[in-house]
């Protein structure tokens, strides 16, 4: 299934206020609004589908996350968690995922309500296109955050 970015903004907008984060550089908290564990693990079978990507411990993040990885190669440098080259995202404890996306599909995410800025975008040398997807709650919610990881997934192997 491909997804073209701009179908990224015409997702539904994501229900209730947003979590509170921790505010701090490297948000590793959700404070609110965990995946159930059946939930966060559909999510992480539906990343062992896309082809060629494996799972190992993330080599970007707290050693809980599971990587979404795919073999080093000349790569797009906005489609991957620097400083590495082959980790596009990853899945924390709490189901919510940090992941590169489209920069056209930014703005309209985080509108929606289901994404924020990861802060560590703001160093210049990070990628501007990392951000924190929160957590799906429920079977409609691990629909979308499928969505935009089929689309990390479609920018970091084109």
């Amino acid at each position: 299934m491909a997804v073209e970015p701009s179908a990224l903004s015409a997702l539904p907008p994501r229900k209730g206020p947003r979590p509170a984060t921790t505010g701090r550089e490297i948000p590793h908290d959700q404070l609110e609004d965990f995946s159930p564990p059946e939930i966060r693990a559909a999510l992480i079978a539906r990343a062992e589908t896309l082809p060629g990507v494996f799972m190992t411990q993330s080599q970007v993040s707290e050693p809980s996350s599971l990587a979404l990885r795919l073999n080093k190669r000349d790569r797009a440098f906005e489609a991957f968690l620097h400083p590495s080259v082959d980790e596009f995202g990853h899945i924390h404890r709490s189901g919510f995922m940090h992941l590169t996306v489209p920069m056209e599909s930014l703005g309209p995410l985080t509108e929606l309500g289901w994404v924020e800025p990861h802060p560590i975008s703001r160093r210049p040398e990070f990628p501007s296109s990392i951000v924190m997807l929160y957590a799906p709650r429920d079977a409609d919610e691990l629909e979308v955050a499928a969505t935009v990881m089929q689309a990390s997934y479609e920018q970091a192997v084109r």
